[in-house]
């Protein structure tokens, strides 16, 4: 009892930023997927446009373990997730038993694993702390390209809050100290390729969506203590996306891309307040806010892109401002730089630029030289795109009407997770090292 009064007070006793406040310290940092607008771009930074292995390489920091999601940043911390196999052969009776109702392609391991959040010092790369979420022997396998530890973590400024679906949603002090923990039961992921749809985090509520082969869902949760706050069931199955949440018109919107719908969710009640059909299989894109309209993506067997007004109400499948039907990316989320959207065709290096309002293509598939196969998702600062294939090279792209690349730069290790941007400085979390780069 005395415990439980204590970290309530500990947590009512926090200050919170004020509005303007909040503001300002977000475009200094990337606290999210996707960093600080939530659309790629970074407003307020100029790291460099050329590095190697041997320049412009702050520091370079051994990671322990597996994992593809993208490190956030806030001020003098570098948080970032990784999954570790132990080794330890499981007993019998604690090896998790497959349901025979889903399909499987990846074989489940029999080893302990542990979920690992880390904290690095931005200024020398030096690990400050790591806490074991969990210690688990995993119920299913990943895909050969992917990892347990593929969700991005998110924070306030204040706490931060990690998932590892399957095994758990943790919030953790900046000291590496638990304050919360919560688990929904286990993700059945289509044909076992694994999860990874970060939190998503707004004014004190942290959205947790639960899209696999079993039952759906979404939940709501106060971010202080971890309760809910709501939960909707979902029809669908396994997609990737990380929810966006935008105000419009004094109401914040939950929107989720998915392979059944689109959906838009009031964030205080759950509501669904919008829904829109036509994506494809396997929705891995995030949504993007673009003024008063909102836009989706996804390329697996198939191409599409939307264009849905957030003012919408009830089904608008047929009602999208502008759609697209070619082109569109599998893995790699959209950018959304000057009004401008770039993105790339399924997981390979074609790069396609539209015009946010209208569709209108300027950029028209052109492929970039340089690179092979991308699942990092393009981030952007000043006029300037960073695109990165997953042999670790990274091309630099010029914000323009045609197509000029300002560099290619290669580094000695493979890359998956997308880049983070923080002031004049660059984060690329490679298999085997987190990367700081700037001059």
């Amino acid at each position: 009892m005395y415990r439980v009064l204590a970290l309530f007070l500990s947590l009512a006793l926090v200050p919170s930023f004020r509005a303007d406040e909040w503001e300002q310290k977000r475009l200094d940092n990337w606290h999210q997927w996707r960093g600080p607008l939530a659309n790629g771009f970074c407003p307020k930074g100029d790291p460099p446009i050329r590095w190697s292995e041997k320049s412009n390489i702050k520091w370079k920091a051994p990671l322990p373990g597996r994992g593809s999601s993208t490190p956030i940043i806030w001020q003098d911390n570098v948080f970032i997730l990784a999954a570790i196999d132990t080794g330890r052969q499981a007993t019998p009776k604690d090896i998790p038993k497959p349901d025979p109702r889903y399909e499987k392609r990846t074989k489940a391991p029999t080893t302990y694993h542990e979920f690992i959040v880390l904290c690095f010092d931005r200024q020398t790369g030096k690990e400050r702390w790591r806490r074991v979420a969990a210690k688990r022997v995993p119920h299913e396998g990943v895909h050969p390209t992917h990892s347990y530890a593929g969700f991005s973590p998110v924070t306030d400024g204040q706490f931060l809050y990690v998932s590892f679906g399957s095994y758990g949603v943790y919030c953790y002090d900046f000291d590496g100290n638990l304050k919360w923990q919560r688990e929904f039961g286990r993700m059945e992921t289509r044909r076992g390729w694994g999860e990874a749809s970060s939190p998503a985090l707004h004014k004190g509520t942290l959205v947790i969506t639960w899209d696999h082969e079993g039952p759906s869902f979404i939940t709501a949760l106060d971010a202080r203590t971890g309760k809910t706050r709501w939960r909707q069931d979902r029809d669908e199955v396994t997609s990737w996306a990380t929810p966006l949440i935008v105000d419009f018109q004094g109401r914040s919107q939950v929107i989720v891309n998915a392979t059944n719908r689109v959906r838009s969710y009031d964030l205080n009640t759950g509501e669904v307040i919008w829904e829109c059909g036509g994506q494809t299989v396997n929705v891995i894109p995030s949504p993007i806010a673009c003024g008063d309209f909102v836009v989706c993506m996804s390329g697996y067997q198939g191409s599409c892109a939307k264009a849905i007004p957030l003012h919408s109400k009830g089904d608008v499948t047929d009602k999208a401002i502008w759609q697209l039907t070619r082109g569109t990316p599998y893995v790699p989320s959209p950018l959304l730089l000057k009004e401008r959207i770039y993105f790339t065709q399924s997981n390979a290096p074609i790069l396609t630029s539209v015009e946010a309002k209208t569709g209108k293509i300027v950029l028209h598939r052109e492929r970039l030289p340089g690179l092979r196969s991308l699942y990092a998702s393009p981030v952007g600062v000043k006029d300037r795109i960073y695109i990165v294939d997953r042999d670790g090279t990274t091309a630099v792209i010029q914000h323009a009407d045609a197509l000029k690349v300002l560099s290619v730069n290669r580094l000695d290790d493979g890359i998956d997770a997308s880049p983070a941007i923080a002031g004049d400085e660059l984060f690329l979390r490679g298999a085997q090292h987190l990367y700081c780069i700037a001059e």
